[in-house]
């Protein structure tokens, strides 16, 4: 025999070597496409970007309440009061603004 020609059953052994290799991949294709698969990557996919906002979220409003808190309290952990009381005098005036307003009586309606 020459050195490129194959016996026979060397054929047939490397046809039911590739048609295995075409079974497993028809398989890992089949699993791909299957929309329960799909779902799941999907599912995964999507968890992760909540779970990266999430995070992002967390960090910037931890930096904010920082900010706020440095703005607040003291270095040494007393609350500055100078700054404080405008902030809690302005909140009890939109507060009392807010109120107010939902207590007149609306135009056009006459009391009996």
């Amino acid at each position: 025999m020459a050195e490129g020609s194959r016996s026979p059953a060397q054929i047939e052994a490397e046809i039911v070597r590739r048609r295995q290799q075409l079974s497993a991949t028809l398989d890992e294709l089949a699993t791909r496409v299957h929309p329960q698969t799909i779902m799941s990557d999907v599912r995964a996919r999507t968890v992760g970007a909540v779970d990266q906002a999430a995070g992002r979220a967390f960090v910037t409003a931890n930096r904010a309440v920082s900010g706020v808190k440095s703005q607040l309290v003291g270095p040494d952990g007393a609350p500055r009061l100078e700054r404080i009381l405008p902030v809690a005098l302005t909140a009890i005036a939109v507060v009392g603004l807010l109120t107010l307003g939902t207590r007149r009586p609306r135009r056009g309606r006459r009391r009996r």
